[in-house]
């Protein structure tokens, strides 16, 4: 089983460091997730800067709010992205749920859903060199991968799973115990089968980290904090932060026995010595 590193949004200036550290060691993915309304680099624009200063981890979007971008220029970008990296882009996609995010970029919280199905559509449609419509031509250039990048989608909410089996590669399911993340991923392969796709699913979970001194973790918990709040569940998501080598390996054990094949560890201290930190923990034992 593969795992991954999800980059922080503390110190956006760190990130090419990042990049180049985690390529030098057996993590498989780096990865960055999306707001609008928030301190966070923009994922697609980073995570070209990356792809030219790393030749082998996959670079992945964790997950892009796709229905705050415009149908026709994401499938511009996700095509250039992945072809420029020589395949190694996958595009997780989610549509989140912030008034904020949907108010600055003009789009309704509540269509949300509704939207990112007819951008799919499209999507797989250009990816696959057709025309957008009756009147407007392809839009290159095509992407390395054929029929587009990978896709995975992330949620919790049965119209997830279903659009995973509809239109995606696999599923990316963040923040929840291996317990439960078990009852999505079975959801998710029952849905595949129903479409009659052939293989199996992508399976990816993902758990956020930090190791270090009490700074370091305080740091950690207030970049994490700072996120997720204000809502319900910001204490469960901070106090469920892994803040030691046994609890990572723990992790990565229990989702690899319930299916996961990559894990992610979303790292929240901006510290770039966190790469060899937990890449020591997982892949030594330290």
């Amino acid at each position: 089983m593969s795992v991954g590193l999800g980059l922080p949004i503390g110190d956006p200036a760190q990130l090419l460091s990042w990049a180049r550290r985690a390529e030098a060691t057996p993590f498989t993915t780096v990865a960055l997730l999306d707001r609008l309304v928030f301190g966070n680099p923009e994922p697609l624009i980073t995570l070209a800067t990356l792809a030219g200063a790393t030749s082998r981890i996959r670079l992945q979007t964790e997950v892009l709010l796709a229905p705050l971008h415009r149908t026709a220029l994401l499938a511009k970008q996700a095509a250039t992205l992945d072809l420029l990296s020589g395949s190694r882009f996958t595009l997780g996609i989610g549509i989140g749920g912030r008034d904020d995010d949907y108010l600055a970029s003009g789009i309704d919280l509540r269509t949300r859903g509704r939207r990112l199905d007819t951008q799919m559509a499209t999507l797989r449609r250009l990816w696959s060199g057709e025309p957008l419509s009756a009147d407007v031509g392809p839009i290159g250039p095509a992407p390395a991968r054929p029929g587009g990048p990978e896709v995975l989608f992330g949620g919790f909410v049965p119209a997830a799973l279903e659009r995973v089996a509809r239109w995606g590669d696999g599923f990316l399911g963040a923040a929840l115990p291996p317990g439960h993340m078990d009852g999505l991923f079975r959801q998710v392969e029952d849905a595949w089968d129903r479409a009659g796709r052939t293989g199996r699913p992508r399976l990816v979970a993902q758990v956020n980290a930090a190791l270090g001194p009490q700074p370091t973790l305080d740091r950690a918990r207030a970049e994490l904090r700072a996120y997720y709040a204000p809502h319900s569940y910001t204490d469960h998501v901070v106090n469920g932060l892994l803040t030691s080598g046994d609890q990572i390996r723990e992790a990565v054990a229990a989702f690899r026995a319930i299916g996961a094949d990559e894990v992610m560890l979303y790292c929240w201290s901006p510290d770039p010595d966190q790469v060899e930190r937990l890449a020591g923990a997982v892949f030594h034992g330290e």
